[in-house]
């Protein structure tokens, strides 16, 4: 029975999961986990309705909230928080979801309030969507004259962000990067103990559209047909999906065939498994237990015998030295947010800050563990020069036993590298975005 039609006390189950889903994210949960976590009694068209509903959410908040503050008397700022999310699950069903009668949209988010909250609220929410429902050929505001709040507006993004990114590459490229950042990431999948012809028409067989993927060798782009995990080339352990810009980082690592690789901050696991294809160990470590769960799973599906999985903390790495030492470190992730568009709404100004003093930590530790000789890869997928460039050109001026080192010719298109760092931009490669250093310890 489709839950979409089942409902839970007067309320579809795939609404009552995306209210649920709102609540994680005030928490400070994040939108992967919590909808993973949360998605489980939803078959698979409810699930893809649910993520269409939240994600779809998420990525126009500004325009969402703009048409609420005009019909919220006394503004939105006196509700409570999840009476606030659910009127912008009921506004984006409203207007952007034209497979949901306005009824339903409206009849449904009333329910959910009034269980939620009780009547007040249920009342407040019908009046508000009704409203919305009434006035929707009047809801297009003026773009405001000022061409950051005007972005902002538009894409739903945090204006201080906007004003970075027209700093670093001017405004086309921004509007460009905002609107990439609001649709839906491809999926892309690499082989594993099969060759890529063969996967194909695995694919292709089981009702998916194959394409090439942008810049990574043998890397698949898929489309339609069925939840990948539901496929039997995923069951036998025959891929993982990999964004392009990930494989780029370890195809520019260009680590030596059977060299002792450590991969210091693992999670989820995927540059470990391709490190894991030419390497003689990997020694893959992350200090959240729970996060390295998927590496740990990936790795019992593929049969991958040669990674060694841990729980260590990459500040203080607990192995001895080593050929290559990978630290794609923990950092602001804004070259991700085509997957993330909860990340938008996290980040602050101050993160960066303390991303980069964490990243400055890690670096430094990650170099006591490579041998003379050795390659330190450092790697983020964060858009700013402060966890990018200026981590590299500190540790560079602080270690002169140590020289930036670009990888062989043709390990990864040269458009790619500039100076010898790998930058992948989203609005540049139609990847996520990417940066990485490859530094060669000398004795």
């Amino acid at each position: 029975m489709n839950t979409t039609v089942a409902t839970l006390g007067g309320v579809t189950a795939a609404r009552a999961v995306a209210a649920e889903i709102c609540v994680d994210l005030r928490r400070g949960e994040f939108l992967d986990q919590s909808f993973e976590r949360r998605i489980g009694p939803l078959d698979a068209r409810d699930r893809r309705w649910t993520r269409e509903l939240v994600y779809g959410m998420l990525r126009t908040r500004t325009s969402i909230d703009t048409v609420l503050s005009d019909r919220v008397r006394g503004g939105l700022a006196r509700l409570d928080p999840d009476v606030i999310d659910l009127l912008r699950l009921g506004v984006y069903q409203l207007l952007n979801m034209g497979s949901v009668p306005a009824y339903a949209a409206i009849a449904q988010t009333v329910e959910l309030a009034k269980r939620r909250h009780g009547i007040g609220a249920s009342k407040l929410v019908n009046a508000v969507l009704r409203r919305t429902d009434r006035e929707r050929d009047q809801l297009i505001t003026a773009a405001p004259p000022d061409a950051v709040d005007a972005l902002a507006l538009k894409y739903s993004h945090p204006r201080w962000l906007i004003a970075r990114w027209i700093d670093l590459w001017g405004e086309q490229d921004t509007e460009r990067l905002l609107t990439l950042n609001n649709a839906d990431a491809p999926i892309a999948i690499r082989p594993y103990g099969i060759v890529r012809e063969q996967l194909e028409a695995m694919m292709e067989a089981a009702g998916v559209h194959v394409a090439d993927a942008p810049y990574a060798r043998d890397s698949i782009a898929i489309s339609g047909g069925t939840t990948f995990t539901e496929l039997g080339a995923f069951k036998k352990g025959l891929f993982f999906v990999q964004d392009p810009a990930a494989t780029l980082v370890t195809e520019y690592a260009a680590v030596p065939t059977g060299a002792t690789v450590a991969d210091l901050c693992a999670a989820p696991g995927g540059k470990a498994l391709e490190l894991s294809r030419t390497a003689g160990t990997v020694v893959a470590s992350d200090k959240s237990f729970g996060r390295l769960q998927r590496l740990l799973a990936n790795q019992r599906r593929l049969e991958s015998v040669n990674l060694l999985p841990f729980v260590g903390d990459a500040r203080n790495p607990a192995i001895r030295p080593v050929d290559a030492v990978l630290i794609d470190v923990p950092c602001t992730g804004t070259g991700t947010f085509r997957r993330h568009p909860d990340a938008r709404w996290r980040i602050k100004v101050s993160d960066i800050a303390v991303m980069s003093a964490l990243q400055k930590l890690i670096l430094r530790a990650a170099a006591k563990v490579v041998r003379p000789d050795g390659l330190l890869i450092y790697s983020t997928c964060s858009l700013e020069p402060e966890e990018n460039d200026a981590q590299i050109d500190s540790f560079l001026s602080d270690n002169l036993n140590w020289i930036l080192e670009p990888p062989p010719e043709g390990s990864v298109p040269p458009e790619l590298l500039d100076g010898g760092r790998l930058r992948v931009l989203p609005h540049r490669h139609g990847t996520d975005g990417a940066f990485a250093a490859r530094l060669r310890r000398v004795s």
